[in-house]
């Protein structure tokens, strides 16, 4: 009974909260039904996301500041010449933590305005863990709409800044030490008039298991409970910007998709580097498979890329990256 009235409070409380948007919030519809066939790009796409998520997980292996900090250099290097070879240019934002140098390496899409949205993903992983998914995923995903933006020809109107950002994981999440509050800190006091930002976070487990989709109470009665879907999640002042991109997405991708704007203390909202764009008073939406609230391997070893659906991580960054040329412009 106490867990009842508890639960019923909560429950209030939340759905009570000025700027609350949930699933039935969202512009346009999420897609239902047995996916289309993938394209040819698709599937060229889902190749290379594999050998990207592999070269992270598998070749470099775990990578981080507190058992594995050369792997984290090896990281950082290699993202550098993938960027390289996609065309950019490539800056490095240097910073020290505990007597060691990180690395958030940034390029662009340069725009016609002095606007600038931000995508990004963290490209160090958790302790014992080779982080396939969290974040391979998400640095896969990364890599994959820098090559796919080198191939229009428009110019945006808003610059699109690509950033792989050092030190998400503990110990450094939420602390100074954080390698995306760092930038995020760092730009504000350069000028930057940075619009929005995006964070890649664990985007590439799904299920279609009933109950594989979990949320804190009450949020679980607003969605689905398959883990079908890429989830667009910010805090109550971004919820415009979670509201564009869920829109923008639908539009292009025929995948399903939810979207919310929830106090930023609930569990999982701040999970990832956009919380860092928070703090500086940037609107910011994290793009998300869940993590743990869906995907059983997070931050285990056994985070490895036979656990990821590549076709459909290929579906969520092609519609992605169509979303984000639409927000730019």
């Amino acid at each position: 009974m106490r867990f009842a009235i508890l639960s019923l409070l909560l429950t209030r409380l939340v759905l009570a909260e000025p700027g609350l948007l949930l699933g039935k919030d969202m512009p346009g519809k999420s897609f239902s039904g047995p996916l289309p066939r993938e394209t040819a790009y698709q599937r060229q796409l889902a190749t290379r996301l594999r050998a990207d998520v592999t070269h992270l997980a598998v070749k470099i292996g775990e990578r981080n500041s507190v058992r594995a900090f050369a792997k984290l250099n090896a990281a950082r290097d290699w993202i550098r010449l993938q960027l390289t070879l996609a065309g950019y240019r490539v800056r490095s934002h240097d910073f020290v933590a505990a007597g060691k140098t990180f690395s958030n390496l940034e390029c662009e899409i340069p725009g016609q305005t002095s606007r600038v949205l931000v995508v990004g993903a963290h490209y160090d992983s958790a302790e014992n863990c080779p982080a396939a998914n969290d974040n391979g995923s998400g640095v896969a995903s990364l890599l994959a709409l820098a090559r796919y933006f080198k191939t229009l020809k428009e110019r945006p109107k808003c610059t699109i800044r690509l950033v792989a950002f050092a030190n998400e994981e503990p110990p450094h999440f939420w602390h100074e030490s954080m390698g995306s509050l760092q930038y995020a800190r760092m730009a504000k006091k350069r000028g930057d008039e940075m619009v929005g930002m995006l964070s890649l976070e664990t985007m590439g487990y799904y299920s279609e298991a009933p109950g594989s989709q979990k949320f804190p109470p009450p949020l679980g009665l607003a969605y689905p409970d398959k883990g079908n879907y890429i989830v667009f999640v910010g805090d109550l002042k971004s919820g415009p910007l979670v509201q564009r991109c869920v829109g923008a997405f639908r539009k292009h991708a025929s995948f399903p998709s939810e979207g919310g704007a929830l106090p930023g203390e609930v569990e999982g909202v701040g999970w990832s580097d956009h919380w860092s764009f928070w703090q500086v008073g940037v609107p910011a939406v994290m793009v998300t498979d869940t993590a743990p609230m869906r995907y059983p391997h997070y931050h285990r070893p056994s985070d490895l890329p036979d656990k990821l659906d590549f076709g459909r991580l290929a579906r969520v960054v092609d519609g992605l990256g169509q979303a984000i040329w639409d927000l730019s412009r």
